[in-house]
């Protein structure tokens, strides 16, 4: 394990006086692989604090472009880089913050054809896509990778998140629920209005995309209490916190007792 230089030491020296952390700790944070479905509202602040924090190698997915109406909440971008690829301006403010990361770049639609390739090189996935057929393609992907996945969902002044390892059992000896032991099937198109029609307020998806990385560290680090089988959900009018429990669904097309999607296929994913 390669040591921490100097200015390394002083940088992270707020984590490295914490006993969950210390050294060894933030070593693995340095040898981690991370990657992130979306540069927008909720990876904007992910990246951030992911880059902030440490994390060697972070792949961002996105194919999009950064444009004015994006700078109301996602913060990662500037107004001098409307235009450029998102992945690209993520990648100049993160490595601003922090040279010491590595940044890949994957300016492109994830795929049912490129999903599993992408997903297997990285140790644990986080996304903030803003679109079920996404969600649930990342989702089935991580399964079949064998990756955990910490996710995250906004609305106009609402949010969710959780953590789905279903790769791996719970105390009770049954699997730990994945995404489709929350949301069985993909909704049909325009059931859930995206963020251009129906709004968002600014500052939620940087308050979900933040727990997103807390989250994403304390599967790194081993600390802590996994979102695994919880659901958080997140009023910002009523400013409070509500969670409950997710278990695995027997029925469940992916990982229940006779499960009828054994691999991926995008006819799987198509908006319906």
């Amino acid at each position: 394990m390669m040591a921490l230089s100097a200015d390394e030491v002083e940088r992270y020296a707020r984590h490295l006086v914490l006993h969950e952390v210390g050294g060894p700790g933030q070593n693995r944070l340095k040898n981690a692989r991370v990657l992130v479905i979306g540069a927008g509202g909720l990876g904007a602040p992910l990246l951030y604090y992911l880059a902030a924090a440490g994390v060697g190698t972070i792949g961002i997915v996105d194919h999009d472009t950064v444009s004015l109406s994006n700078l109301q909440r996602q913060i990662i971008h500037t107004t001098a880089r409307i235009g450029i690829p998102k992945t690209s301006s993520a990648r100049q403010t993160m490595q601003g913050l922090n040279p010491y990361v590595q940044v890949i770049e994957h300016a492109h639609r994830i795929t049912a054809d490129n999903a599993l390739a992408i997903i297997s090189s990285y140790d644990i996935v986080a996304d903030g896509c803003d679109n079920f057929p996404t969600r649930f393609l990342v989702s089935d992907a991580c399964y079949f990778a064998r990756k955990t996945l910490v996710t995250a969902a906004v609305g106009q002044f609402d949010g969710q998140l959780s953590t789905f390892k279903p790769h791996e059992t719970g105390q009770d000896g049954a699997p730990w629920p994945t995404y489709r032991c929350l949301i069985g099937e993909l909704p049909p198109r325009g059931l859930f209005p995206a963020c251009e029609e129906a709004g968002i307020l600014g500052a939620l998806p940087g308050i979900l995309g933040s727990m997103q990385a807390m989250e994403v560290i304390k599967e790194i680090l081993g600390i802590g209490e996994s979102l695994a089988g919880r659901l958080l959900m997140y009023d910002a009018l009523a400013t409070s916190f509500y969670e409950t429990k997710l278990a695995w669904n027997p029925e469940n097309p992916l990982t229940g007792r006779n499960p009828t999607i054994k691999s991926l296929q995008q006819s799987n994913y198509l908006d319906r």
